[in-house]
């Protein structure tokens, strides 16, 4: 594994920009994706009643024994991960399978030392993150048969939540001077196709609500089509790419996508795809 392979998963799972706190204003483009909405604040109890959209295809879950879960999907209950070494240790081996490139020789090795990084980067962005301006989601495993919900050890999937203010991303706002920004998502490998990154995206929805924010944003290469799928199943939509040249200094191109929370009580909606 390269230091470049490394250094490029740390910068996009976790971005430099999420302490800054200079205000941007948005502005239309012509050519680009715009959104005539306006956030507003959305006040919540400390417990949610338990919510379910047929439409949304959400399970939300809140007052009662299964209150630690922000949404369930299938038989996977997603929650906000426990900050402890053990766990972190979970969440940072699910991420390092995900994203760790193997190499030919000593890969157990770089892979030890790829998981090592994520670790630091992790605790790091937990220590220094208040509570309500990052998060990192886990999917578990839970017996929907069982009246005390209790979940299995493993960890399967995780996901990391966090507010940003990119411009970039705003131009594509009206209104609007933050959003959730969605990145890592992570499914171990004898996990994918079960649902477990929609459980995932469906629990971000709810974060959303809970935080006060209408809309969400995430990045995907141009050429991975199930992810761009799955998102686009979940509410996702292309509203720009990355620019033709960056593939000429050996870059994946990425799409940038939004969708507004399925949570919002405003309905009305504008949207221009490119």
């Amino acid at each position: 594994m390269s230091t470049s392979t490394s250094s490029s998963f740390l910068l996009k799972t976790f971005p430099q920009s999420f302490l800054q706190r200079s205000h941007f204003h948005c502005h239309n483009h012509t050519n680009k994706c715009s959104f005539g909405l306006t956030r507003s604040k959305i006040h919540l109890r400390p417990f949610l009643l338990v919510v379910s959209s047929s439409a949304a295809g959400v399970a939300v879950v809140g007052q009662g024994q299964d209150s630690k879960y922000l949404a369930r999907e299938s038989q996977w209950g997603v929650r906000r991960m426990v900050k402890v070494g053990e766990e972190m240790r979970k969440v940072a081996h699910v991420q390092a399978e995900a994203f760790h490139t193997p190499v030919a020789l000593f890969d157990d090795l770089f892979f030890d030392f790829f998981k090592a990084e994520v670790i630091s980067a992790l605790s790091y962005r937990v220590l220094n993150s208040p509570p309500d301006r990052y998060a990192c989601l886990v999917a578990e495993a839970v017996d929907e048969h069982s009246s005390s919900w209790e979940p299995q050890k493993e960890i399967v999937g995780v996901v990391d939540v966090t507010v940003q203010r990119d411009y970039d991303v705003l131009s594509h706002i009206q209104g609007e001077g933050e959003y959730l920004y969605v990145s890592g998502i992570a499914v171990l490998t004898k996990f994918r196709r079960q649902k477990v990154a929609t459980a995932l995206l469906k629990a971000c929805d709810m974060l959303s609500v809970l935080w006060g924010f209408s809309y969400l944003a995430l990045r995907a290469h141009e050429d991975d089509f199930g992810a761009q799928k799955l998102y686009t199943n979940a509410g996702y939509q292309v509203v720009s790419r990355d620019p033709i040249w960056i593939t000429l200094i050996g870059r994946r191109r990425r799409v940038l996508m939004v969708k507004r929370s399925p949570f919002s009580e405003t309905s009305h909606e504008q949207v221009e795809i490119l």
